[in-house]
């Protein structure tokens, strides 16, 4: 990995590991859909001249069929439920509980028919991992400390997470990957613009809870995918794919730093075990040579 490389490889993992710290901060004054609304808005004004400009936009367009589920599974559900949750959860545990995805990912991928996922190194981290979201789940939930139906809506928004990305790789993987963005952060604009309308603040937010709106809507949202993508070109889409870890370990250090936020029995048994479980979960055995 170059320098250049692994620089933008840490960026992304602290761009979208911060928007858990910056959706806490915006819950306190905003709405979720006007949250959502947002950083969309912000999101597709960057990204979608950037696809135009490419020549890429066509492409996105054309299978708007896959592109609208895709907007469904990754941005119109998740991050509406992800925003809920964070009223009533810490942005660190919400971290932890998206780094679920690869885990999600592995399962859904052997009920499309994946028989890979059966291998042992994949088999074992699927357990570990399903054991370390049941230690986070009841130690966090059964303590009192945490709310047991805003942990089930991340874990919901990280299944999403799991099957549009899956989706979308396997119906139109020849697709720029910021046009459908792009498409689907304006797809998700217009679905909330009515919702955003109504449920606006009626008073002059602070600087604090605009800031973060803001920031999560230009560094979180369009920053972030745009790196991403020159990530993945440079080193492919496996080893771009551990960024998740890197997202997870910025969550909940911001949380801990900048909130204040506890670092709790089930954040601290639960972490290492969704980590190591969702490393060995996405991983696939490599053939050896005769």
């Amino acid at each position: 990995m170059s320098k250049r490389s692994l620089t933008l490889f840490l960026a992304v993992g602290l761009l979208w590991g911060i928007p858990y710290l910056f959706m806490k901060v915006a819950v306190v004054e905003f709405q979720p859909s006007v949250i959502v609304f947002s950083r969309v808005l912000i999101g597709s004004a960057i990204l979608v001249p950037i696809a135009i400009r490419r020549g890429a936009l066509a492409g996105a367009l054309k299978n708007f069929r896959y592109v609208m589920p895709y907007a469904i599974g990754e941005m119109i559900g998740p991050w509406i439920l992800i925003t809920t949750a964070e009223k009533k959860l810490s942005s660190g545990l919400a971290g932890l509980l998206v780094a679920t995805v690869p885990i999600w990912s592995t399962v859904i991928t052997s009920i499309y028919g994946d028989r890979s996922v059966w291998h042992r190194k994949r088999l074992m981290g699927l357990i570990i991992g399903f054991i370390g979201v049941f230690l986070v789940v009841g130690l966090e939930s059964f303590s009192g400390e945490q709310n047991l139906l805003s942990i089930g809506m991340i874990l919901l928004a990280s299944v999403g997470y799991a099957w549009s990305t899956i989706m979308v790789n396997r119906k139109i993987p020849h697709v720029d990957g910021i046009a459908i963005n792009g498409t689907a952060m304006a797809i998700t604009a217009i679905f909330y613009l009515p919702f955003a309308v109504i449920q606006m603040p009626d008073h002059l937010p602070s600087l604090k809870a605009g800031a973060s709106v803001l920031a999560l809507g230009l560094f979180s949202t369009a920053f972030a995918f745009i790196a991403f993508f020159i990530v993945m070109n440079d080193i492919g889409p496996a080893r771009a794919s551990l960024v998740t870890y890197i997202n997870t370990a910025f969550a909940v250090l911001l949380g801990v730093v900048l909130l204040g936020e506890p670092l709790t029995l089930g954040i601290g048994i639960g972490l290492p075990l969704v980590l190591i479980g969702s490393y060995f979960a996405s991983r696939k055995d490599q053939p050896t040579s005769a």
